[in-house]
Order: structure tokens, then C-alpha cells, then sequence
């Protein structure tokens, strides 16, 4: 009998892997739920009984939820990245650190074979597969749904005839959840007009009066919310989460460019990550030179998009790390930020290393740092080369027409 190691979240997905690896296939089924946040305790316990009535030979849960911050958010948002400006990464990102758990896991019990509930449609396959066949060349990938292509609708009629009770109306939506947002898909996240209804997203809005959230960042990290310290940034995401969740804040529908080349839409909820992202970014506007900006964006953008396509193994990822973890020196301070329903304001910041500092003049006001006549001559050299273009052009203007 081989011996399988299943990625397993409970859903409609890996509930058909299970049933079909165990009972249709022979398979001596290890599933393995990779904790990036999204679960509470009580929740694990019934998914894990759920699981053992289903037929597997054990349920484990691998809790990588701090790992998933050191090696993966942290950099996210040193990086202030949102993939097409829209999506903080949320599953892509989690999806890599699952990868590499699961595969780790297999090789430490000696699994022949390896298996998760990707569809052949979306970018999931790809990121599992990748980080898969890196760590364990030489063990079996299995991918029941996508190689037999099959429908929810069909997946819900198998569990059905399989004597599986579950919220089937609820399974119409794919819901991800983890400490670094949720994505939603559905029905209406396949057409490109279609909004998800209120009551699919797992948070409902039940605050609606005004609040100010006060963030703090040592060095790139969120160490503080509302002046509370807490001793790792996960928990301080966790807070930000439960103050702003509430609001609707971070809702959003994203459409990109999937790996395999086609366009993607998903539905997605992230209080957490969109007030923390933007938040350090109205941080790092204070607090960085303009060319530090300039360069970090840039290589920022190319290491969200290396990531969401699964390539977080390639060496390259690591040397763009260091080169961001570098820029953070001086990204220390407190910023304001307003929640209201559904969205959410910036008020502004304080920090010891703020570059908009009144000891050298006031933008559009005074200066103290330069004189008029400094400026007289900075302009002319400044400007000199487009000067020379234009007069040693401007008598072939009429020609070049």
C-alpha cells in the first residue's frame, strides 16, 4: 500500500481527495493541515474529526504560522507589495509555505507519494508542483480533481453518494483563509461583471461608528497596535485583524495574470495586510531618500510577481530579501489611520527618523537649508541639457515635419 501525503483543509476539494484516494484508490492516506493562520483551535478539532471519518490512517497539523512571517510577510511588507496594486499575496503567498511544510513533512515519514486538490485551471497546481518536485524529486505528485477535471457541482454529488454531511450551500465558495487574508471564489469571480453578494465573505461588517487605529513599526516590523506591545508581529496582525475585519475594511475583487496565461479573478478580504501595507508605505514615504523608494518599488514588484508564480526557492528571492530588509534601517515610528465602513484613511505619522523635518523648512512655504540665488544656479544646470537639445534643434523642427 502506498503512502500518501494529502494537503488537507477540509473543504470540498480535499474531502473528494480524501474519500477517492482512501476508498476508490488504496492508498494509505497521512492528511496534513498546514496552519497559516486561518484557524481557530475548536475549528481544527472538528476538521480533524471529520477527517478521521473519512478513512485516513492520520490527521496532523503542522502550525507554520510564525514561520509564514519570518520567511515570507515579513518581506511582503518591507516590499509594500500588492500583485496588480490590488492583492496582498494573500493565498499565493501562503500556498509556498504549505508547499514546503507538507513536503518536509512527506520526506520525514517516508511518503511515497504526495497529493493536493488543485484544479487544472488556476495558478495553485503550479506553486504545489513547483516546491514539490524541488524538495522531493523523486516522489509521486497526485491531483485527483484536476486530472479528472471535475465540477463542484460534481464533487458535491460524490461526497453526496459518499454519505458526506457538510454545508454544501457554503461549499458553493472557495474560501481560503489564513493570517495574510482570505480569498473568496465563486460563481460570480468566473464572470468578469459579477459581484460576490455581502454574505459571501466570511466577515460580516458589524461596525459602522468611526475608529482610529494606531499602528507601530520598529525597522519594517509591526510591533505595536494602539501603543500595545506584543512580543512577535503575528499577534499584532491578529489585532490589527480583529479591530479592523469588522469594518468590511479590505474587501476587493482582484484580476490578474495567472501562470498558466490566462486571466484570473478572485474575491478577497484583507483588513489586516491593506491597513499594515499602507500603513508602512505612508511610513516609508517619511522616512526613505527618493532613490531608496525608487529602487525598492522596483525590485519589490519583481518579488511579488517571482513569489505568486512559485518561485520562492530560486536564490534570487533571498538576495531580494536582503536588499529589502536593508532599506528598513530607519522605518520606525507610529501611524494614524482611520476605519470607517469598508474603507479606511490615512492621518498621518510620527517618527524620530521623519525626512519632513521643520529644521529644514516647510514645502511651499520657506526654506532654511538654501538661498535663492543656490536655487538660481541649481535650475540652470539642472535644466542645461534639455536647454542644448531644444537650441540646437529648434532649427530643424520645421524639417523633421
Amino acid at each position: 500500500m502506498k503512502k500518501v501525503v494529502l494537503a488537507y483543509s477540509g473543504g470540498l476539494d480535499t474531502t473528494f481527495c480524501a474519500i477517492h484516494l482512501t476508498k476508490e484508490k488504496g492508498y494509505e492516506v497521512h492528511a496534513v493541515l498546514v496552519n497559516t493562520g486561518g484557524f481557530e483551535k475548536e475549528e481544527l478539532k472538528g476538521i480533524g474529526e471529520r477527517a478521521e471519518k473519512l478513512g485516513v490512517a492520520s490527521f496532523k497539523v503542522l502550525d507554520v504560522t510564525r514561520t509564514y512571517y519570518d520567511e515570507v510577510i515579513k518581506y511582503l511588507i518591507f516590499g509594500n507589495v500588492l500583485k496588480n496594486q490590488t492583492y496582498p499575496l494573500s493565498v499565493s503567498a501562503e500556498r509556498i509555505l504549505q508547499a514546503k511544510a507538507l513536503a518536509e513533512h512527506a520526506k520525514s515519514i517516508g511518503a511515497n507519494c504526495i497529493a493536493h486538490g488543485s484544479t487544472g485551471a488556476g495558478n495553485d497546481q503550479v506553486r504545489f508542483d513547483m516546491i514539490f518536485q524541488t524538495i522531493l524529486p523523486d516522489v509521486e505528485i497526485i491531483t485527483p480533481i484536476r486530472d479528472l477535471k471535475l465540477s463542484r457541482e460534481e464533487e458535491i454529488n460524490f461526497l453526496k453518494k459518499h454519505g458526506v454531511s457538510m454545508n454544501f450551500e457554503k461549499a458553493a465558495y472557495s474560501i481560503n483563509k489564513g493570517i495574510w487574508g482570505t480569498s473568496v471564489g465563486g460563481k460570480e469571480t468566473l464572470s468578469s461583471d459579477q459581484a460576490l453578494p455581502e454574505e459571501a465573505y466570511p466577515t460580516q461588517v458589524s461596525k459602522t461608528d468611526p475608529e482610529t487605529i494606531s499602528i507601530g513599526f520598529e525597522k519594517g516590523e509591526i510591533t505595536r497596535v494602539n501603543g500595545q506591545l506584543f512580543s512577535h508581529p503575528v499577534e499584532a496582525i491578529l489585532k490589527v485583524q480583529e479591530i479592523a475585519g469588522p469594518f468590511g475594511i479590505g474587501r476587493d475583487i482582484h484580476v490578474g495574470d495567472t501562470i498558466i496565461g490566462i486571466k484570473g479573478r478572485v474575491g478577497f478580504e484583507a483588513a489586516a495586510p491593506m491597513l499594515i501595507i499602507k500603513a508602512h508605505q505612508l511610513l516609508e514615504k517619511h522616512t526613505l531618500t527618493k532613490w531608496q523608494g525608487y529602487w525598492k518599488n522596483q525590485l519589490a514588484e519583481f518579488y511579488g510577481n517571482h513569489l505568486h508564480e512559485g518561485h520562492y526557492l530560486d536564490p534570487v528571492m533571498r538576495n531580494l530579501e536582503s536588499f529589502m530588509a536593508s532599506t528598513q534601517s530607519y522605518v520606525s515610528g507610529e501611524v494614524k489611520i482611520q476605519l470607517h465602513p469598508y474603507r479606511f484613511s490615512m492621518i498621518g505619522i510620527h517618527s524620530k527618523h521623519d525626512l519632513m523635518s521643520s529644521k529644514f523648512g516647510s514645502y511651499g512655504e520657506m526654506n532654511k537649508g538654501y538661498t535663492a540665488e543656490d536655487v538660481k544656479g541649481f535650475t540652470k544646470i539642472f535644466g542645461n541639457q534639455t536647454a542644448i537639445f531644444h537650441q540646437v534643434n529648434q532649427n530643424h523642427a520645421h524639417e523633421d515635419h
